[in-house]
């Protein structure tokens, strides 16, 4: 494999005044070399990582960084800017910028390599010589490890160690045990030098874990045997008079770091804490939870810990393993910029006796928000957090439904039960039999709403009380309001209980019995006392406006909902949207004006991506290759209503691709409303169609709006100025050529 970063890959004078622009910089000069093939396409995939959060950090460093189908081998560019770009970070702009260019299929060795990149970053040396050099290969080199910076060990970026850190820590202890093995210089020599090993980034990622794991059970073999100063045998005087001490022994905590791509912020801020922790005088081992795997800490290592911090922005793995410790949970930008605090946190947790319940392993919200992240943007992930476990219901029970009326009538709702009478050969019977199952799958709607708003604000002890006040909800009428009320005081409920101080030998029963007892207790009584029946008003309030919809207002009401389906496909609007209009038609006799919402909103979520696939068909030439290909998937997800079909196209392009979607859905919308299209099933696509009411006009509003974003998207692309293409040849005169003006010809 060629060098990831040479010289030409070095801009020492960057001149772009902000992000955006310092990237197209730095990838024009990939394009260049050949390791991007589709400039625009891998500059979408760029600003969609960088929407997920910035990769400004503090130092004045930028690190733009995604893993793409447009790159052919894991690359890096380099810029220094005399100015600086802002890249979000807390102190200011960043002077160096790195571009990190992964491929969607990279590798273990691949990854190590960047993630190697990343630990360096956080060495005061190697960001000092790249801010002072004057020559780009030598930027080059000291990146790629060739030229160590003065005062700074080399990091080679390698992915071929001669001695694992795993095996260097079994070498090494047993060395001291030859020695002697019970003194400072055996066992716990060893395990200090397992430790230095471990830090070492000429091994994978998932080696550095069972290395650090490996050096911490060391030095807890070596405390037990008295080995090392700070062990049980009382070596070190003073007990907790330490400041990295408890009761005698070194403070110990194990962390996890993750980032949504798991290439760089995953194993910086697994550096930072490191450092901070030797600086503290603590033990700290962290699992690189990144793309290339993890390995998991030692169950021994996990168990001795005092505390537990999670530096992460997408699911920790496995976290049920970490219950019952002080826990502290934060993005892992926090990790990269505040370690320190981190620590100091955790302890304190751990001297006020607070610990967590644990969780189950993959959550759509993990924690109940990073610090500095507003009580909106907290509010929205719970919510999000039930509607997602709720949908799932939804659609089955909706589409169960929706069979049963199909074959049993519209009078199935007044069959009798059929345990009491079910004929085999008589469809009225198989229609009551879907109709009451999905009857059943309904009834869990709210508990489930309630219970997983719970879950994303306190975990898992938050579910008992959520799914009771969500039952209690559902009993008095109060709906999905009271679903939604009823979730959201349970989780607070939980919060609040865990922020008590427990005695030691409690903690163990909390989550299973006194937690879901004190919790279940507050919720229904103010369920069912104080907030209850005010909500139940409210929600008849609701359902009675809803009722009373029409004309005009009808029509505004669908193009208001097309806009907001069609507004980030799939994300936290469209999901308002749709939970509205599921809400309506999740009883057994849903409104006329609730199945005309619920049709509404279906049609104007099948726009984007039908309208995607028929622009890439009619006018592909203004279309990557890429998106080509996805328009023909976009076909199939069109129809069967999901929006996320045109996410691809959107990211690529939002400036055109969401306005022209929210004009076409909001048409669709008002087009439906005004038909009288009415739907039974919360999902299906065209597959439902049958169950439809006014199903030719319904047809005709769906492609009326196709047509409209079709048109619009088409127009916007053809008025845009073509972007700058590398020369075929694969020379590096790309960047000079783009800066003189030359363009790239609109792709065939």
């Amino acid at each position: 494999m060629s060098d990831m970063i040479t010289a030409d890959l070095v801009d020492l004078d960057l001149s772009a005044d902000t992000k955006e622009a310092a990237a197209r910089a730095l990838a024009q000069r990939m394009v260049a070399l050949g390791r991007v093939t589709d400039l625009e396409g891998f500059l979408a995939d760029v600003a969609a990582r960088e929407a997920q959060m910035p990769t400004g950090l503090d130092g004045g460093i930028g690190i733009p960084h995604c893993r793409s189908a447009h790159v052919t081998e894991p690359t890096l560019a380099f810029g220094r800017s005399p100015a600086g770009i802002d890249f979000g970070a807390a102190d200011g702009p960043a002077d160096l910028v790195f571009l990190i260019a992964a491929p969607a299929g990279a590798d273990d060795a691949h990854l190590t390599i960047l993630s190697a990149l990343a630990r360096r970053l956080m060495n005061s040396e190697f960001t000092d010589a790249l801010r002072s050099t004057d020559d780009a290969a030598t930027a080059a080199a000291l990146i790629r490890g060739d030229q160590t910076p003065a005062a700074s060990p080399a990091t080679a970026l390698t992915t071929t160690p001669t001695t694992t850190p795993a095996a260097k820590t079994v070498e090494g202890a047993g060395a001291g045990a030859a020695d002697g093995g019970a003194g400072p210089e055996g066992a716990a020599g060893a395990a200090g030098t397992a430790a230095g090993d471990s830090q070492s980034t000429a091994a994978t990622p998932a080696a550095a874990s069972a290395g650090a794991a490996a050096a911490s059970t060391a030095r807890a073999s070596a405390r037990e045997s008295g080995a090392e100063p700070g062990g049980d045998s009382g070596a070190e005087p003073g007990g907790d008079s330490g400041a990295g001490t408890t009761a005698g022994r070194p403070f110990r905590i194990v962390a996890v770091t993750s980032c949504p791509t798991g290439i760089a912020h995953t194993y910086m801020a697994a550096e930072a804490l490191e450092n901070a922790g030797r600086e503290a005088g603590v033990e700290l081992v962290v699992e690189t939870q990144g793309s290339a795997g993890f390995t998991r800490l030692d169950p021994q290592v996990v168990a001795a810990a005092d505390g537990v911090i999670f530096a992460h922005d997408v699911p920790v793995r496995d976290k049920d393993r970490f219950a019952g410790k002080p826990t502290v949970d934060v993005g892992v930008k926090a990790g990269i910029n505040r370690p320190a605090e981190l620590i100091g946190e955790v302890r304190e947790r751990a001297a006020r006796g607070e610990v967590t319940a644990g969780s189950a392993p993959s959550t759509p919200v993990e924690r109940a928000g990073e610090a500095g992240e507003g009580y909106g943007t907290k509010l929205r992930k719970w919510l999000m957090s039930g509607v997602s476990y709720m949908v799932p219901f939804v659609a089955a029970g909706g589409l169960l439904l929706a069979i049963g009326f199909a074959i049993g009538g519209w009078q199935v709702n007044k069959a009798p039960s059929v345990m009491d009478h079910f004929m085999w050969t008589q469809a009225d019977s198989w229609g009551a039999l879907f109709f009451q199952i999905g009857g059943v799958a309904f009834k869990f709607l709210v508990p489930v709403l309630a219970g997983y708003i719970a879950y994303g604000m306190a975990d898992r002890p938050g579910l008992v009380p959520g799914f009771v006040g969500g039952a209690i909800a559902l009993d008095i009428n109060a709906g999905f309001l009271g679903g939604l009320v009823a979730g959201l005081i349970a989780g607070a409920v939980v919060m609040g209980i865990q922020k008590v101080r427990i005695p030691a030998p409690v903690r163990g029963i909390m989550p299973v019995v006194v937690i879901p007892l004190i919790s279940s207790a507050v919720v229904g009584f103010l369920m069912l006392v104080v907030i209850g029946k005010p909500i139940a008003s409210a929600q008849k309030g609701l359902t009675d406006w809803l009722n009373g919809l029409t004309g005009t207002n009808a029509v505004l009401l669908g193009a208001l909902l097309g806009l907001m389906m069609c507004f980030d496909l799939g994300g936290p609007v469209n999901k308002v949207a749709y939970t509205f209009a599921t809400a309506g038609i999740a009883v057994s006799n849903p409104s006329d004006s609730a199945m005309k919402i619920m049709a509404a909103v279906m049609a104007a979520g099948m726009v984007p991506p039908l309208a995607m696939a028929l622009a890439t068909t009619v006018r592909g030439r203004l279309f990557t290759a890429t998106e080509r290909e996805n328009g023909k998937a976009a076909w199939v997800l069109g129809a069967s209503f999901i929006s996320e079909g045109a996410i691809p196209f959107a990211a690529a392009d939002p400036l055109r691709v969401i306005p022209s979607s929210m004009i076409g859905g909001a048409i669709t919308g008002a087009l439906s409303m005004a038909f009288g299209a009415t739907l039974r099933a919360p999902h299906g696509g065209i597959f439902v169609v049958p169950l439809i009411g006014n199903p030719f006009l319904y047809l005709i509003a769906i492609a009326a709006g196709v047509c409209v974003t079709t048109a619009l998207v088409v127009l916007l692309k053809s008025l845009r100025k073509p972007a700058p293409q590398a020369p075929a040849d694969g020379s590096t005169a790309a960047p000079e050529a783009a800066a003189n003006g030359t363009k790239e010809p609109v792709a065939a």
